[in-house]
């Protein structure tokens, strides 16, 4: 099968067999290819030292030098290009102590992580596949390359990477594979959170975040998610439910569509439903009739999911938008104009919006008890919803006909009153929207303070 290499990869590839080395597309460019899909990245390997690539092309950057890496840039787009090599003994679970530069291909593809990823390319050699790489894509396997011990005990991350791909491209993960994952799961305590997140992520937002639980089959969320295993392990015993925690928070993850969000809004919801009971076991209580209960679950949930996500390294702003998910996911506001006005204002118009599917994906992961109902409501809620963003309704301070400035133009003195002041008109607004015009804010800011002052 011929592949159509990108013109600056063809043209690395070529400059360098044009002087004697060897040089392939390499890794997850080619599983790509073969799956006809976009590669993101290509990759380049060769049996040419990277003094002598450097020799041969203009613009270079030392990339990992010490691992035989050199960016070469051509225009704007930096191409990777590694020399082949023999990783040394590894003592972190996750880097080499030392590498070996080497000149046979065979040597550097049998390091890599899975079969699916050790093939490489050139138009002259064809596709080179010394792993069976092809009939494992044929066949949706996602298998390591040699000994899967040695693979993760090299790098503890491949462990997640094997669940990972397998969610990405719907693959089963071959048997020997998972059980050396099974054995050597612990050995992700040696990975950095960062990469953790990474891996966790991009699971979460695949086309199949169901495979959270073969990772937590395989004890990987007992290393990285403990609390997840919690749920796992807690019956829902309510006509509400029909899954344990656990099983009703993976339904609810592959309940949020993937279609119409932004990457990032993507990630917050799966991750938002992956915490958005990962407080009922610490909450559940049962009545004497047997029924459990789950009181105040989204407060404490929202305390456990705080101490998960700063521990995986979440950025400040996605970290605020799960925790909104996880607090709100089960707000219910009288449905009055006023009453779903004063929701908006106090979770936020950004996380507000968010609710919708998050209900959704709550409500179809729940038993049929009731469903219609509670779709009904959250129809409703959403219709009036839409209503105020149509109108525009005011909903935060900013939204008042009347500011900080002109109050203390009218003689309000700048501090805590003006601040009450701003909130106490906010709250008239909230209830009749008619009422935001400077004229009235100001006769009612004047009787607030004539109130406070007798």
């Amino acid at each position: 099968m011929n592949i159509t290499l990108p013109e600056n990869v063809k043209l690395i590839i070529d400059t360098l067999m044009a002087e004697g080395y060897e040089a392939y597309a390499v890794g997850g460019c080619v599983r790509d290819s073969l799956l006809s899909r976009i590669p993101h990245d290509w990759d380049i390997t060769t049996n040419a030292k990277p003094e002598e690539v450097k020799k041969l092309f203009r613009r270079t950057i030392d990339t990992g030098i010490k691992h035989g890496t050199v960016t070469i840039m051509l225009g704007a787009e930096g191409y990777e290009v590694t020399t082949y090599r023999i990783d040394g003994e590894y003592e972190d679970s996750r880097h080499p102590k030392n590498v070996v530069f080497t000149t046979e291909l065979a040597e550097d593809l049998k390091r890599r992580d899975f079969t699916i990823n050790a093939m490489a390319y050139n138009e002259k050699a064809g596709i080179v596949d010394l792993f069976g790489g092809q009939e494992d894509l044929n066949d949706g396997i996602v298998r390591a390359v040699g000994n899967p011990k040695e693979r993760f005990t090299e790098d503890a991350l491949r462990i997640m990477r094997a669940v990972r791909f397998a969610a990405q491209l719907g693959y089963d993960v071959d048997e020997e594979t998972s059980r050396a994952a099974r054995k050597l799961a612990p050995n992700l305590k040696n990975i950095s959170a960062e990469r953790v997140r990474e891996e966790l992520v991009k699971l979460l937002v695949s086309p199949h975040p169901e495979f959270i639980r073969k990772a937590w089959e395989l004890g990987i969320t007992r290393q990285i998610l403990p609390e997840f295993d919690v749920t796992m392990e807690t019956a829902q015993n309510t006509p509400h439910h029909m899954y344990s925690v656990g099983e009703h928070i993976i339904h609810s993850i592959c309940n949020i569509s993937s279609e119409g969000f932004g990457d990032n809004e993507l990630m917050c919801l799966r991750v938002g439903m992956l915490l958005h009971d990962i407080g009922k076991p610490a909450s559940r209580t049962t009545d004497i009739n047997g029924r459990d209960h789950f009181y105040g679950h989204a407060e404490v949930g929202v305390k456990i999911a705080d101490n998960i996500l700063r521990r995986l390294k979440f950025d400040n702003k996605s970290r605020t938008t799960i925790l909104d998910i996880v607090k709100y996911h089960d707000v219910r506001p009288r449905l009055t104009y006023p009453g779903v006005r004063k929701t908006i204002n106090k979770v936020g118009l950004d996380s507000f919006y968010l609710l919708f599917p998050v209900q959704q994906a709550d409500i179809f992961s729940q038993s049929e008890y009731d469903r219609e109902g509670k779709l009904e409501r959250a129809g409703k809620l959403h219709e009036m919803y839409d209503r105020i963003i149509e109108n525009a309704d005011p909903l935060f301070v900013k939204d008042l006909a009347v500011n900080g400035n002109d109050l203390m133009q009218a003689g309000f003195e700048k501090g805590k009153l003006l601040g009450e002041v701003l909130q106490y008109l906010l709250t008239l607004v909230l209830d009749s929207p008619e009422k935001n015009t400077r004229e009235e804010l100001m006769k009612h800011a004047e009787n607030y303070r004539n109130d406070i002052t007798e």
